[in-house]
């Protein structure tokens, strides 16, 4: 089994002259459901190289035995360090496509031309996508075969407006991850604040925040292992 997990490499939080990038946890919880069960993990990027860590996650409130586990892991740290460029991979010779989230995928692999295709690829030869809090927002461009938006008539999740809010960033970030997919026709729904919660339609499998990241990677697996 063998997994592709493709992260942002963008690194500034709008016009805050704040850093962002991906969220430690939503890469670290996923990274060892999947090793654990025996896959082999391969990271991308846009830029490729290492890809910017948003510096709040990694704050000691949002540390988990994972992000700990994560850190201390030379391997682990030696792949994140040489993730290979997003347009130089595609689906062939993986079983799936996990998109972790943080702030930074909504500037650069929401409208990366490469991370659509990748998208509709993957989907397209009967291999599953998953996507966890801000990641589902770079869904926004992906089509159907039918040319309709991918997500239209799906049941979805994502990042929700009230949790943007709750981070102080609605006023921030590019478009609002909740709104987006609603605009282009997903069946959006969604917990509390905060609560892990998963939601999958068929091959495409979405996550609302990071605390659903670990479970959404485990129902990734279900599905890979349910055909």
């Amino acid at each position: 089994m063998k997994i592709l997990m493709v992260l942002t490499s963008h690194d500034r939080l709008g016009d805050t002259g704040r850093k962002t990038g991906f969220w430690l946890e939503e890469l670290a919880a996923p990274y060892y459901v999947f090793k654990d069960a025996g896959a082999e993990v391969v990271l991308a990027s846009p830029k490729g190289g290492r890809p910017p860590l948003d510096p709040k996650s990694n704050e000691p409130g949002f540390q988990t035995d994972q992000t700990r586990r994560f850190e201390a892991d030379a391997e682990a740290n030696a792949a994140l360090s040489a993730t290979v460029r997003l347009d130089a991979v595609g689906h062939d010779g993986f079983d799936a496509v996990f998109y972790p989230g943080g702030h930074g995928p909504l500037w650069d692999l929401a409208e990366d031309p490469a991370s659509v295709r990748l998208i509709e690829t993957t989907l397209e030869a009967g291999k599953p996508v998953t996507l966890v809090c801000h990641a589902p927002g770079v869904l926004r461009h992906a089509k159907a075969p039918d040319g309709r938006s991918l997500v239209e008539g799906k049941d979805v999740t994502g990042f929700t407006n009230t949790e943007e809010e709750a981070v102080g960033l609605s006023q921030v970030v590019p478009f609002l991850v909740e709104d987006e997919l609603k605009r282009n026709g997903g069946r959006f729904s969604k917990l509390g604040d905060w609560q892990a919660y998963v939601v999958a339609d068929g091959l495409l499998i979405t996550g609302q925040n990071p605390a659903s990241s670990g479970p959404a990677a485990q129902r990734l697996l279900d599905q890979l292992a349910n055909g």
